[in-house]
C-alpha cells in the first residue's frame, strides 16, 4: 500500500526528468524502476532534511549518471550518427506526439550537455527554484544559473537553426 502510494505520487515527474534526460522511452522506463526499487529499499534510512521529492529526484539523479556511464550514451558515437538517433528516436517513440517545434525543442534539449540538460529539465519543464536544484544536484545557485542561461541560449540557438 505505502508502496503504491510513493509510485501514484511521485512516477510521473520522476519518469519525465529521466525521460528528458535520457530521451529514449525504454532507457527512461528501465531508469525510472530502478530509482523506485531504491528509494523504497532506501525509505527506512530518509532523515526529512529535504522533502521526500527532493530526495526522490536525488536518487533519480543518481541513476540516470549511472545509466550514462554504463551506457556511455552518446558520448562516444560521432556527432551525425548522434544527431540521427536522437532525432530518430523522438520520431519512432510513441510516447511522443509532439507538434514540429516540440520536436525541435526537444532535439536542441538532446543536444545539450547532460548536467545542462539536467538543470534545463528541472527548471523549465519542472519549474524547480534554483535552491532545491541545488541540493539536488549539488551545485552552488550562481553556477544553476549561469547553466541555465546557456543551455536557453544554446537552444534558442538551436531551434532558431531549423
Amino acid at each position: 500500500m505505502a508502496f503504491r502510494l510513493l509510485l501514484e505520487s511521485y512516477r510521473e515527474r520522476v519518469y519525465w526528468l529521466i525521460r528528458r534526460t535520457l530521451i529514449v522511452h525504454d532507457d527512461a522506463d528501465d531508469v525510472a524502476q530502478e530509482v523506485f526499487v531504491r528509494v523504497w529499499k532506501a525509505l527506512p534510512s530518509f532523515r526529512g532534511e529535504s522533502a521526500l521529492y527532493t530526495w526522490i529526484y536525488r536518487i533519480a539523479v543518481n541513476e540516470v549518471n549511472r545509466f550514462i556511464k554504463r551506457k556511455r550514451l552518446l558520448f562516444f558515437t560521432p556527432w551525425n550518427d548522434a544527431s540521427e538517433r536522437i532525432s530518430q528516436s523522438l520520431t519512432d517513440d510513441c510516447g511522443f506526439s509532439g507538434t514540429e517545434v516540440e520536436r525541435k525543442l526537444f532535439n536542441a534539449i538532446a543536444r545539450l550537455p547532460q548536467k545542462q540538460r539536467l538543470v534545463f529539465t528541472m527548471r523549465y519543464f519542472d519549474e524547480l527554484p534554483y535552491e532545491e536544484i541545488s541540493r539536488i544536484v549539488g551545485t552552488s545557485e550562481g553556477a544553476l544559473k549561469a547553466s541555465y542561461h546557456h543551455a536557453v541560449r544554446k537552444i534558442e540557438k538551436f531551434v532558431k537553426a531549423g
